[in-house]
């Protein structure tokens, strides 16, 4: 018989384990090497993480593999580069899935982020990478930038197409909203950016974590969800530290990186729900809807969400374009037979 008190046993527990029981726990890398300790749901992806994994040593034979692959489908140059990056992607994605048992997140280009048929055409290609591999869509989430053009093709994706969409980008209310009216599968909205935000555009540069102002956004968002009973889920998203994280415990899920799980997994603090249906059924936010300009109009009244969504795409991009141009070099190199 253990003679542990429930009181200690809690405090040996480490904030990992104790947030699992509220919580999804996603893992946010490239570096599938990085996530099977904590066991995490699910995992996600971005160009940045791809393209920080794709400079690793350990990950060059998938480089290479997808180089392969594009130059053996022909076309130009640039449809060959444009086939080797889908293909690393969805590379990447399948062996996080080895991984994970639930599912990965995949990004659709940045540099689609205003072309509603562009997006559906790459996430349907995307979809029949995994597919071709033995994955199933239900097993992946593609990621879409939260534009007014993005948003619409996560509700074609996801009504004709039974594709499940993570609508990342996401720093405003209006966004939420107009995500939680098209029906998309879940939404990222980003913590740490709206904090970083804050801290630069304001003289403000400390929060305690429950007045952290991409903690109250997160909550706002995930409360108008649950109060009126949106079948989209909210995962957040961009942690800067742990207690940003430990503030949201309850969310459906939270996406943390590999170096903030390692921390929670050596953290032995108490770990509350804070966020749960009941207590977003009490909260006094109003219901909404928004047509397009509505939401292009509130969108653009929160000057933090334009300008951080702006830069979030053009960040996205231009690491798309480093990992392009990586691509460029290896290919070259290897249609000389410099490989």
């Amino acid at each position: 018989m253990s003679s542990v008190s429930p009181d200690k046993r809690r405090k040996m527990e480490t904030a990992l384990n104790q947030l699992k029981k509220f919580t999804v726990v996603v893992a946010d890398t490239g570096d599938f090497n990085a996530i099977e300790e904590y066991k995490p749901q699910d995992a996600t992806t971005n160009p940045s993480l791809i393209l920080a994994a794709a400079k690793m040593p350990a990950y060059q034979s998938l480089l290479d593999q997808a180089i392969k692959y594009g130059i053996a489908n022909g076309g130009t140059e640039e449809e060959q580069v444009a086939n080797t990056m889908d293909k690393l992607f969805v590379s990447f994605g399948l062996e996080i899935l080895k991984k994970v048992p639930g599912r990965v997140s995949t990004e659709v280009d940045a540099r689609l982020s205003f072309d509603k048929d562009g997006m559906v055409a790459k996430a349907l290609k995307l979809i029949a990478l995994y597919e071709e591999a033995g994955i199933g869509k239900e097993r992946v989430l593609i990621k879409l930038s939260s534009t007014w053009e993005g948003i619409q093709a996560g509700k074609e994706l996801e009504e004709k197409h039974g594709v499940h969409c993570n609508m990342t980008l996401l720093f405003s209310f209006a966004q939420a909203v107009a995500c939680a009216e098209a029906k998309v599968t879940l939404i990222s909205p980003f913590v740490g950016r709206i904090l970083d935000w804050y801290k630069e555009n304001t003289d403000r540069k400390t929060y305690e974590a429950h007045e952290d102002p991409g903690v109250v956004s997160v909550t706002k968002i995930y409360n108008y969800y649950k109060k009126y009973g949106y079948s989209t889920v909210v995962m957040g998203a961009s942690f800067r530290n742990t207690g940003e994280v430990k503030a949201l415990a309850g969310c459906d899920l939270l996406t943390i990186s590999p170096g903030l799980l390692a921390e929670l997994s050596q953290d032995h603090s108490t770990v509350t729900e804070l966020l749960n249906e009941e207590k977003a059924k009490a909260c006094d936010l109003e219901k909404i809807h928004l047509t397009e300009g509505d939401f292009r109009w509130q969108h653009n009244e929160d000057r933090m969400a334009v300008e951080k969504l702006s830069d979030g795409i053009r960040k996205f991009a231009a690491d798309a374009i480093k990992l392009e141009s990586m691509i460029k070099d290896k290919m070259f190199s290897a249609k000389n037979g410099q490989s």
